[in-house]
């Protein structure tokens, strides 16, 4: 008999959002599948984390912007999913993974350009093509935007504009798997403190006064503000939320 709990795969769990995502989910009674990029040691220590919450975790590698690799990535989860889960369908898939550049829209690179795109849309949209293939009906999809697809933050256009496809994204989606009864649902993160962008929002004094100050509850995001919502998505309390931005924000900019 399969396992009956059910199974979250995400990408980029291995710090940041991620991680802290994947640790929330674990605590609503969830399996885990994380992906990380080049730190495999800070994601066996995730891992290790959902083990002592009682819920079972594995952790993967995954280049996100190698689009070429999601077939094998597929064929490794298919593995993990029977021999760590006794399992063979996911239920959820977590699309966090990313990377930031701050750069001003005139001096923007094609390869910045690229890169940005790449990661942020093409990867998602066909990350979450294969992984459909192994999730069950009734599952769900949560993409990660930005509150920065409502705040225009100079230096973020390209970024922000990748979000922006995101979020059009997201509602096609729901629609279309509607059928499968699979929901799927956007969670837009304020500024958080954490080495995203090179830790700007959380090592920078002025900028983190700057915002806590534009911020309606008066502080900068942690990411342990982030990741309980994502997993409330991937519960039952959840079942009659779809195609739906939620921004996590505390009030930023309003």
């Amino acid at each position: 008999m399969e396992n009956q709990t059910k199974i979250a795969v995400v990408t980029g769990g291995s710090r940041g959002l991620g991680k802290d995502m994947a640790i929330n989910i674990a605590k609503k009674g969830i399996d885990v599948i994380l992906t990380y990029n080049n730190n495999k040691e800070e994601a066996q220590k995730v891992v290790k984390q959902i083990e002592e919450i009682g819920q079972k975790a594995v952790a993967l590698q995954l280049n996100v912007a190698e689009i070429k690799s999601f077939d094998s990535f597929t064929e490794n989860v298919k593995t993990a999913l029977k021999n760590h889960f006794n399992s063979s369908k996911i239920d959820f898939l977590i699309n966090n993974a990313g990377i930031g550049i701050h750069t001003a829209f005139t001096q923007t690179t094609e390869e910045q350009f690229d890169i940005l795109s790449t990661i942020h849309l093409k990867g998602v949209v066909f990350l979450t093509q294969k992984m459909l293939l192994i999730m069950n009906d009734g599952g769900g999809v949560v993409n990660i935007s930005s509150g920065l697809t409502r705040i225009a933050l100079a230096g973020y256009s390209i970024y922000a504009t990748m979000k922006g496809a995101i979020e059009t994204l997201t509602k096609y989606q729901a629609k279309e798997l509607g059928e499968r009864k699979i929901r799927v649902n956007v969670v837009a993160p304020g500024a958080i403190e954490t080495d995203f962008g090179n830790g700007t929002v959380r090592d920078n004094a002025d900028v983190n006064a700057f915002i806590a100050a534009n911020t309606a509850l008066g502080r900068v995001g942690l990411p342990d503000d982030i990741g309980s919502v994502v997993a409330f998505l991937c519960t039952q309390d959840a079942k009659w939320v779809n195609a739906q931005r939620i921004e996590v924000s505390g009030g930023q900019m309003i």
